[in-house]
């Protein structure tokens, strides 16, 4: 192998030809590495092929290209054998001081012993490998970009003593080669701005024609999850992209299951916020002191087992949307806290006095009557108010019969690839369908259609496969006898349980007025009993237990059927002794 800063080439035979002139190999080098510079490849790794090739044509142990950002700061430093994520290796190889130096000056550097010369620390001089035994010589040119130093190429390698190194010739080499590198990336900054400036211009173009379409075909928006193109689901998407543009609080109402959490989503998603975090809080789910902690973080050692400090929900959506569901379960003593949040969007952590501002947008949603529990002194007025800048009533599924079809199909479908199977539904079975008012709305109808698909010998499924084509469907016989309920002779479900009788129960106080507990409606006496056809009124136990059965067992909808907290059902149930069911 023949180098060009070598006196003479190493002869392998002793008739061998005659030497090849250094110049004829620096030329071909030249060449070689312009066909690596201009062949289509990312900027890193054209760079590192042209180290690659370097060591083919010159005596050299390392080598490195630094390249600089428009403001100063390194960008990519590359070497032979690179690869993604390996830049801080080969920088750390890099002697700053004389880096410096050759980007300061735009002068190369030629150092004949690194560990002897004043511009290299001992650091670098161990960076580089030389000590006492081992002597490393180091040459650095600068990378132009017209009169711009925009980085460097740098070589080192060790002088044994056994080769003869023409250390002009090798800046005069390294210098061309330096030239063909900065020239490609001038042309590859180029090309990258004109493809941003290109892609921002496409941007405000097509910006510009939505802007320009009417406006029947300007609501036509499409979100994840909700399916239907009944007019009740197109008049809910249109005023989803037009809320979406804005920054205030929305409260969506509707019954359970009808998409409330993939509307709040949607809303996110086509706001500006869309790059910001989408955060999500079952109020219901949690109790009130757990709550306060998810909401607004905690302190290290703000309570019994919070050994670590920890960022809360409202910390976490921090230039994003929170999705607040159930916020009508919350207790009057944590509304006026989120009040605070909502108004100021500032709050401190449990157990910390330091406040932290945040730029949050809520998206809440209950499928409560909020105007009933501000009139019961249930819900603060102020909260609801705050909460309810812009709201939103999801349709429930009897009102949009027609989606009932697609809904079905996507859910079977869904099915199907999740069991690799091939069911479809004959007409009839989409008659009886689009005949039920599923009163659980969407989650029921899917649950209906997965249950159906598992039992269903298939391939088709029919109108017989239904369970309520049996009289066997168990959501038809919960919600007939809830319709029984609000039909017998007994006291409604408002009638709240004696509060007296409860035990210790908190009184529902909203803070900054008194409480006002709503009146109890009057137990039915044994001679009004008789005259509506009972015998005898519903005993307390036997009140509780209705409700519950009402509620799914969940305590805090028993509650709020009964007027009071879920902490006074909770006494309640102890005091009678009734088991919890869990299903």
């Amino acid at each position: 192998m023949a180098y060009p800063d070598a006196r003479v080439a190493p002869q392998p035979q002793a008739h061998s030809a005659a030497p090849i002139p250094l110049s004829e190999i620096a030329l071909t080098g030249i060449f070689e590495i312009s066909k690596i510079l201009t062949a289509p490849a990312r900027l890193e790794i054209t760079l590192a092929n042209v180290v690659n090739l370097l060591q083919s044509f010159m005596q050299m142990r390392h080598g490195t290209v630094s390249l600089l950002a428009d403001d100063g700061v390194p960008d990519i430093t590359v070497g032979a054998g690179w690869n993604e994520g390996t830049d801080g290796r080969y920088r750390a190889r890099l002697p700053s001081h004389a880096i410096d130096q050759i980007i300061a000056t735009s002068v190369p550097l030629v150092v004949e012993n690194v560990s002897a010369h004043p511009v290299f620390s001992a650091a670098d001089a161990a960076a580089l490998g030389a000590t006492n035994e081992t002597r490393v010589s180091f040459i650095g040119v600068p990378i132009r970009i017209d009169s711009r130093v925009v980085g460097t190429l740098t070589i080192d390698r060790i002088r044994d003593g056994s080769s003869i190194f023409r250390m002009d010739a090798d800046v005069r080499f390294l210098t061309m080669v330096a030239n063909l590198i900065g020239q490609t990336v001038k042309l590859h900054r180029v090309v990258t701005r004109d493809r941003e400036r290109l892609m921002a211009e496409s941007h405000r173009l097509q910006k510009e024609l939505l802007e320009l379409r009417p406006t029947r075909e300007r609501k036509k928006v499409r979100v994840d999850g909700i399916i239907g193109e009944s007019p009740a689901i197109k008049r809910l998407l249109a005023k989803v992209s037009v809320i979406a543009k804005s920054h205030s609080p929305v409260l969506l109402r509707g019954e359970s299951g009808t998409g409330k959490e993939l509307i709040a989503k949607a809303i996110h998603e086509l706001s500006a916020r869309a790059n910001g975090p989408f955060i999500k809080v079952n109020c219901a789910a949690l109790p009130e002191s757990v709550l306060e902690s998810e909401l607004f973080g905690h302190e290290k050692g703000a309570f019994t087992g919070a050994i670590n400090a920890r960022k809360g929900r409202f910390e976490l959506a921090d230039k994003g949307t929170l999705f607040l569901d159930e916020i009508g379960e919350i207790s009057p003593a944590f509304q006026a806290k989120l009040l605070r949040v909502l108004q100021e969007q500032e709050f401190e952590r449990v157990g910390g006095n330091h406040t932290i501002k945040v730029n949050v947008r809520v998206v809440a949603a209950t499928n409560r009557n909020l105007e009933e529990a501000v009139a019961r002194n249930e819900f603060r007025a102020d909260l609801y108010y705050r909460i309810n800048v812009v709201p939103m009533i999801l349709p429930p599924l009897r009102d949009r019969p027609t989606d009932i079809p697609l809904l079905a199909s996507a859910f079977l479908e869904n099915f199907n690839k999740e069991n690799e199977r091939e069911l479809a539904f004959d007409g009839e079975a989409i008659d009886l369908l689009k005949r039920c008012s599923f009163p659980g709305n969407v989650r029921e109808l899917e649950n209906c259609v997965r249950r159906t698909a598992t039992l269903a010998p298939g391939p088709s499924i029919h109108a017989d496969d239904f369970a309520c084509h049996h009289d066997e469907c168990l959501s038809s016989i919960l919600w007939k006898s809830h319709t029984e309920q609000r039909t017998t002779p007994r006291p409604p479900p408002e009638v709240p349980l004696e509060v007296a009788s409860l035990g210790p129960a908190e009184p529902r106080v909203a803070p900054s007025r008194p409480a006002v507990v709503p009146p109890a409606a009057p137990v039915p006496t044994p001679a009004r009993s008789a005259e509506l056809g009972d015998d005898q009124p519903m005993s307390e136990r036997e009140r509780l237990i209705d409700a519950m059965e009402r509620s799914g067992w969940v305590q805090a909808k028993a509650a709020r059927l009964l007027g009071l907290t879920p902490r006074q059902v909770g006494y309640a149930l102890k005091k009678h002794d009734i088991e919890i069911k869990h299903f």
